[in-house]
């Protein structure tokens, strides 16, 4: 319960402060062009909290269904206005002034991203090395003839520094490219080259781990299986387990590394396991039952234990990647630039069925990654935030009616033929605009109760 409210909890604060500034985009520009704001609304529907504020008396409204927000302003369509006021009237503005005030909302998602990556670039984030494991067997990895403990310093001349960076560039250009050239430094400290061929990467699901999909793996050290912390109160401190313990075997199994051991008590959820240790030259037989524990919708076994802390080389693995204050401006404007074209470009391929719609995330997998990404800490969940955030900013900017991008598509079409287009192609294109966007949640929430139910 405590895990669900979490989640529950990180999903309603990034969808409120999302909508918050989408809102406020739209707010801020129509006050800034002379327009009277009428209310400002997180969610729809009927509201459940409101209050009045400034000289226009803008009601400031919650409202019962939270998936989204709007700015009412003063207009005709919808209702009398007084003669004193017709000019602050959204529709007696000229057109220029609508298609600013409608394109507020999604530009101030894509401010929030940059200012998201910005922070985040001047303060540095600790990210895994782009060190690369043994490759999986016949994966496109291995026939390129990568090998364990090579680090990767570029792809096609673009560096790359963090693990991370190495996924975001492989995945933009799968999209694109038949085949990648990757700069690498071997265990010898020599500087190699790795052709990657792409022609036969099923470009049709990357839902799943771009990399993982090639056959990377991430460097992992095979560790000493000498235990370094026991968590207070968990099962391996009741049966007796100490910190400096060194595991021999697990029910007879000869255990020689942490990742087995790891492995065994993963697999091992509410089963009882004899454990034996090496204490100071004593050799001890422990019995211990892994508490159950959910990971993403699986039943996994833990016993409240960690690797001694002395035995891993985090300078080895891991990087600060950190730049100065304008060079991170332009890091973050970069990043939401990449990722914006990168979104319309899967949408474009789901469109003409070149990439899967399972690929669509509805609101519970969006979720599911804030929860995520907030128990992996603040740096984790700004991310996310960021990435949302475009994704809100380019999802308004489709030239769907209902959506902004519907309402600039009507404006574009006004400065073209030199009118307002008219009622009744508003009203069919609202008609087309519900069913279009009824269809993608439809799919959304297909997506989500399938990835629930295959966990």
């Amino acid at each position: 319960m405590n895990n669900f409210l979490f989640y529950l909890g990180a999903f309603a604060l990034a969808l409120g402060l999302l909508i918050v500034v989408h809102e406020a985009g739209h707010f801020l520009l129509a006050r800034w062009c002379g327009v009277k704001v009428l209310r400002f609304s997180v969610g729809f529907g009927k509201p459940i909290l409101s209050r009045r504020f400034g000289t226009d008396r803008t009601e400031l409204a919650l409202a019962a269904f939270p998936l989204g927000g709007y700015v009412k302003m003063l207009d005709e369509r919808e209702g009398e206005v007084e003669a004193s006021e017709l000019p602050r009237a959204f529709n007696r503005q000229p057109v220029w002034k609508r298609f600013l005030i409608v394109l507020a909302g999604p530009t101030a998602n894509f401010l929030l991203a940059i200012f998201m990556y910005w922070a985040l670039f001047v303060h540095g984030t600790e990210e895994p090395r782009p060190l690369l494991g043994a490759p999986v067997a016949e994966s496109l990895a291995a026939r390129a003839g990568f090998q364990e403990g090579e680090l990767v310093r570029s792809i096609d001349g673009q560096p790359i520094l963090s693990w991370q960076e190495l996924r975001w560039q492989l995945l933009q250009l799968a999209m694109t490219k038949a085949s990648v050239t990757l700069e690498v430094i071997n265990k010898r400290q020599e500087i190699d080259f790795r052709k990657l061929d792409l022609s036969s990467l099923d470009k049709t699901n990357l839902e799943d781990d771009i990399l993982q999909q090639m056959g990377f793996r991430f460097y992992r050290p095979q560790l000493p299986p000498v235990i370094g912390k026991v968590a207070a109160g968990g099962a391996a401190e009741r049966a007796g387990i100490r910190e400096g313990d060194r595991i021999l075997a697990i029910d007879d199994e000869p255990v020689t590394a942490w990742s087995q051991v790891a492995a065994i008590i993963r697999e091992a959820p509410g089963h009882h396991i004899r454990i034996e240790l090496d204490r100071h030259g004593e050799s001890l037989s422990l019995g211990v039952t892994p508490a159950e524990a959910d990971d993403r919708g699986k039943r996994v076994g833990r016993i409240g234990i960690g690797v001694r802390e002395g035995e891993i080389d985090r300078a080895a693995l891991m990087t600060t990647v950190r730049y100065g204050l304008l060079e991170s401006f332009g890091k973050a404007v970069q990043q939401t630039w990449e990722t914006s074209v990168f979104s319309l470009k899967m949408l474009g391929r789901m469109v003409l069925g070149e990439v899967s719609w399972k690929n669509l995330s509805g609101p519970v997998t969006i979720a599911d990654y804030a929860g995520q990404s907030a128990r992996l800490g603040l740096a984790y969940y700004v991310k996310f935030l960021a990435l949302i955030s475009i994704s809100l900013g380019v999802l308004n900017l489709l030239p769907i009616p209902l959506l902004d991008g519907g309402h600039l598509m009507y404006y574009i079409v006004e400065i073209i033929k030199g009118g307002p287009v008219s009622e009744r192609v508003m009203e069919i294109g609202q008609q087309i605009g519900l069913a279009l966007l009824a269809m993608l949640m439809a799919f959304a929430f297909y997506n989500d109760i399938n990835r629930l139910v295959s966990g």
